[in-house]
């Protein structure tokens, strides 16, 4: 890691102060994650710019050099490039010490059985949001020939020939939709996806994986029935290629949601203002005022005094392009100094509210009955000593700090630090009383 402040343990932060100013929003890591996976599929050297410097990707960086491939890492201004060069891999088991730590890395079983044919991986680990199950991923890989077989923590998956299929998922699960296009790219044959999921993440996988000579065919009934055409191209016929990371759409949601909560006026660069409508619809409906530039890709969000900040009735989440399940803690905090009642239906995983406990610690009205939280906006918050849970929660306590009357200290950063780059230097940037400890 490039950062040094990935390496302290709490963030301070003291409220009341309004945020003002410009930011950089980083590469993403849901688009990076599976990219640097899909490199194991190509014999030859891939670079891969501005992807965020974060725990998470260094996870990624240390189970590719794993199964052998060529890992180096260049330090930029906004971020890092990564080259792979996966000419050779030799490996198909992967450390459980690294698969244990992120979920994402359950999609390297796709990729290295479109490469050599074999994985052996442990369940894969990271927050813990409630039950997050990957039979989908598993049957897609046996509809497309892979025999797995599980004993325990340890899953095992082998195919002589991976060959096409027609497959029609039950959900639109990003991960295993990412999963079925890795294993399916060098199969024999064609494979008919069903039911795929929308995401922007989903989306730039097969553009980078077409640029380095796939063929896949997003249909015209993808964006209504979820229809993907992967037509398999041998190993061989794929080539290394360089590609710039898009920017990631739920930093740049986390920090609307923190202007929102501390108030003031803040633009952010190098925005995905196209996968930003969800959530520009709820900061406008909650008071905020939006500017966009298309040409220069910023945004200016300018949030209403603290007292005209209110709740909307009601956000479920939902697949992409619905609310993201990623941005509802972080509304949560939000609307937690909002006037009015805000109910939360959570609709793709179980267990999100965990931040609900550490927001009513800083005096938050927040009730949980299920799947949904009804939150009673007090128009303020007290300063409190906080502990991260899981990623966005812990960002979202972040942002109730600058909410908060007086000094507010999150502890457990390295869930934080596992998707932002540099949560404390950009709020900072932006005119709040941060820092780490």
């Amino acid at each position: 890691m490039t950062q040094s402040s990935n390496d302290k343990s709490y963030i301070r932060v003291e409220g009341g102060y309004p945020l003002s100013g410009n930011v950089r929003i980083q590469g993403s890591k849901n688009a990076s994650l599976p990219i640097m996976a899909a490199c194991l599929l190509i014999p030859g050297k891939c670079t891969l710019k501005g992807c965020p410097d974060i725990t998470d990707i260094e996870c990624m960086r240390s189970l590719l050099k794993s199964a052998g491939a060529e890992v180096e890492t260049i330090s930029g201004i906004n971020g890092i490039d990564i080259v792979i060069n996966a000419d050779t891999i030799k490996h198909c088991v992967l450390p459980s010490r690294y698969v244990r730590a992120m979920r994402s890395s359950v999609i390297l079983m796709g990729a290295l059985l479109g490469r050599v044919g074999e994985v052996y991986v442990d369940y894969p680990g990271g927050c813990v949001i409630g039950e997050r199950p990957i039979d989908i991923h598993l049957m897609g890989l046996e509809k497309l020939g892979a025999q797995i077989w599980t004993e325990g923590n340890k899953i095992h998956a082998y195919a002589d020939e991976l060959k096409g299929a027609h497959i029609t998922l039950p959900f639109p699960s990003v991960g295993a939709t990412q999963n079925i296009i890795l294993a399916a790219v060098t199969a024999k044959g064609t494979t008919v996806l069903k039911n795929a999921a929308k995401e922007p993440e989903v989306t730039v996988l097969c553009d980078f994986l077409n640029r380095a000579g796939a063929d896949i065919v997003l249909t015209e009934s993808f964006w209504t029935e979820g229809k993907l055409v992967i037509n398999g191209t041998p190993v061989g016929k794929l080539c290394g290629v360089g590609f710039d990371m898009i920017p990631d759409r739920i930093v740049a949601g986390t920090y609307m949601f923190a202007a929102l909560a501390a108030g003031g006026r803040i633009t952010l660069e190098n925005i995905p203002i196209e996968q930003m409508g969800s959530t520009c619809d709820i900061i406008v409906n909650m008071g905020g005022k939006i500017k966009f530039d298309d040409t220069a890709k910023t945004m200016q969000l300018t949030a209403p005094e603290r007292k005209q900040l209110k709740n909307v009735t009601r956000v479920e989440t939902d697949v992409y392009p619905g609310f993201p399940t990623d941005l509802q803690s972080p509304l949560m905090a939000a609307a937690a100094v909002a006037q009015g009642e805000l109910l939360i239906k959570e609709n793709i995983f179980s267990s999100r509210f965990r931040i609900a406990d550490e927001l009513r610690g800083m005096g938050a009205d927040i009730g949980i009955n299920g799947d949904t939280a009804l939150v009673r906006g007090k128009g303020k918050l007290l300063a409190g000593n906080v502990a991260a849970k899981e990623l966005r929660g812990g960002a979202a306590l972040v942002i109730a700090g600058l909410a908060a009357s007086g000094i507010t200290t999150v502890s457990d950063i390295s869930y934080i630090n596992r998707g932002y780059q540099d949560i404390a230097g950009d709020l900072k940037r932006l005119g709040a009383e941060i820092s780490l400890g």
